[in-house]
């Protein structure tokens, strides 16, 4: 540590006009100035806990823009919000020639002679970098930063030297990049395997490709099993109709995990699934409420407000009890259905239009379905031989996509451990390149 200085974030500033700069007031930034498209404006609502965006995106006219120069902002500026979630940092990158950023945000322009963008990042991505910007904001009603212009100046940053700032960067860097990789691959394989699951049972291209007289496109023993024709309600020929209650079991046991305090558990939670699909480990302690045991083999299903995605396949089980919320509904197939089956049918966009037809609730927000409601709807058509022969055809996927995710955990954790110790100089560069050998 001896070779690093403690500054203060205006000294690391770029020269430019405008390098430290704050969003437009509300009046000029209504929504009367979006465009279709145009320049994408940040929003708080768009950062994340990765340097990937999250969320939809508004933009603006480049004539709009131009009229707020300091609120444009370009790759490698970082972006800090000064009202709503305070201790957020977003990193702008290369693949647009700019943004622009909203109301409550703030950007900062570093001086690459003098501190990397990257190192400034994750600096504000460690606990010691987020308790730095907390020491400015208040929490009494919206949370904010009374004075973000001067507040952004003043912060404080432990600086290594320049070329140290570049390897704990990288590093870092690396390990992001492997993990959304991961999450990349795994987008992929998702469509992969839902495509051929609406290919077969929703839009029942086979068969209609039998009518039609078409080539097949499929392997002929698998071509086979398909009819060539359609009944009077459009349906392949011969084909069952199939309730969910026919196909998945609905596990209802739950647990206590507080009445084992000082447990670990394996919790499939909400916030858990919209943070990147991972389960946290969370000490029985402080799961105050009933959860749902994760059996061996299940999907899990939302039940909240269907109109949003939620599909996991928790993984395989190891020491720690799995235990998930109770807004997830737990489902094992029915022989012969396999998990990669239900997997794909929970997101086929057929059944998730069955399921936001069945929602219950005024308010917009809190609407559910009911399991037993869910359990007797007719959600698929099928024939029984396919089943077995759907599962060989994507059980590959499914398994990759569990070991990337797992992998993706593993990697994120060592990015974890490794980021405050990294920061605060604690740990040597060469240290930790080892303990990420060990896991990349």
């Amino acid at each position: 540590m001896s070779e690093w200085r403690e500054v203060k974030m205006e000294e690391l500033a770029s020269e430019e006009p405008g390098s430290i700069a704050i969003g437009p007031f509300g009046s000029r930034m209504k929504s009367d100035v979006y465009t279709e498209s145009g320049v994408p404006v940040i929003r708080g609502t768009n950062i994340a806990s990765s340097r990937a965006w999250k969320n939809d995106w508004v933009f603006v006219s480049d004539d709009f823009a131009d009229g707020l120069p300091n609120c444009n902002a370009r790759e490698g500026d970082l972006v800090f919000p000064h009202r709503g979630s305070i201790g957020e940092i977003a990193i702008i990158p290369g693949d647009k020639p700019r943004y622009m950023i909203s109301t409550s945000l703030m950007k900062f322009r570093p001086n690459p002679e003098k501190v990397s963008s990257l190192f400034l990042f994750y600096y504000f991505r460690s606990a010691t970098g987020r308790a730095e910007i907390m020491r400015y904001s208040s929490q009494v009603g919206t949370p904010g930063i009374g004075q973000p212009l001067s507040s952004l100046r003043q912060f404080r940053v432990p600086v290594p030297p320049r070329l140290e700032q570049e390897r704990i960067a990288g590093m870092l860097s690396a390990l992001d990049d492997k993990i959304e990789l991961n999450r990349r691959m795994n987008e992929t394989l998702d469509a992969m395997a839902r495509t051929i699951f609406d290919d077969w049972f929703v839009d029942f291209g086979p068969t209609r490709a039998n009518a039609g007289g078409r080539e097949p496109y499929l392997d002929s023993e698998i071509w086979k099993l398909f009819p060539d024709a359609l009944d009077d309600e459009d349906r392949p020929v011969g084909w069952t109709t199939y309730a969910l209650c026919d196909l998945a079991h609905h596990h209802r046991a739950t647990v206590s995990p507080s009445a084992e305090p000082d447990s670990i558990f394996e919790h499939y939670s909400l916030p858990a699934y919209d943070a990147g699909s991972e389960p946290k480990l969370d000490a029985g302690e402080t799961i105050k409420s009933n959860k749902t045991v994760v059996p061996e083999g299940a999907v899990l299903l939302s039940k909240l407000n269907p109109e949003i995605e939620r599909v996991w396949l928790p993984n395989a089980k190891g020491k720690l009890p799995q235990v998930a919320s109770t807004e997830f509904l737990a489902y094992t197939p029915v022989a012969p259905v396999t998990r990669s089956t239900l997997f794909c049918l929970f997101k086929s966009p057929a059944f998730r239009t069955e399921m936001a037809a069945m929602v219950t609730g005024t308010s917009k927000s809190h609407q559910r379905v009911s399991p037993k409601a869910l359990l007797s709807r007719e959600v698929l058509n099928a024939d029984p031989r396919l089943f077995a022969v759907f599962d060989n055809v994507t059980r590959s996927f499914v398994d990759r996509i569990l070991a990337n995710r797992l992998e993706a955990g593993a990697l994120a954790q060592t990015r974890d451990l490794l980021l405050p110790r990294l920061m605060s100089g604690e740990i040597r560069l060469r240290e930790a390149e080892k303990a990420v050998e060990a896991v990349a």
